[in-house]
This record gives C-alpha cells, structure tokens and sequence, in this order.
C-alpha cells in the first residue's frame, strides 16, 4: 500500500464515522427539543425521532415538528 492509499482509507473512515455521528445526533434531536421545552409527550417525541432515522421515514420531520408544537391549552397527560 502507498501513502495514498493509506490517506485514503483514512479519509473513508473519517466520513463514515461522521456520517454515523450525524445520523446519530439527527434521530437524537426532536426528543432533545421536546425534553428542554417541557413538552408533555417528550418520551413519544424521542420513540418517533428514533423510528423515523432508523426507518429512513416520514416520521423523523414529524417528531420534530411535533417537539416544537405547543399542547392545546387545558389538555394534559391525565386528559384533565
């Protein structure tokens, strides 16, 4: 192996342990945002971010939509 190809792999190695570090943070997020905010369903917020980056689906923009929407006024996990 030459020192290009070594510097090469390296470079491939780099950007998948980025890519999988950004992956990672992105599916992290919606329940980040839901949790600093106090929002009510936080936990789901955070099942659906993970769901939506782990089946590459509609529910990752969701969640994150859904973290930063406010509850409807007088509504409340015990339904009171």
């Amino acid at each position: 192996m030459t020192g290009l190809d070594i510097f090469a792999w390296i470079v491939l190695l780099t950007l998948l342990i980025a890519g999988i570090v950004i992956w990672i943070v992105l599916a992290m997020l919606p329940g980040r945002i839901a949790r600093s905010r106090n929002h009510p369903q936080a936990e789901a917020i955070n099942v659906a971010g993970w769901m939506g980056a782990l089946l590459v689906g509609i529910f990752w923009p969701l969640a994150l939509i859904w973290a930063f929407a406010k509850p409807a006024a007088g509504r409340t996990e015990a339904g009171q």
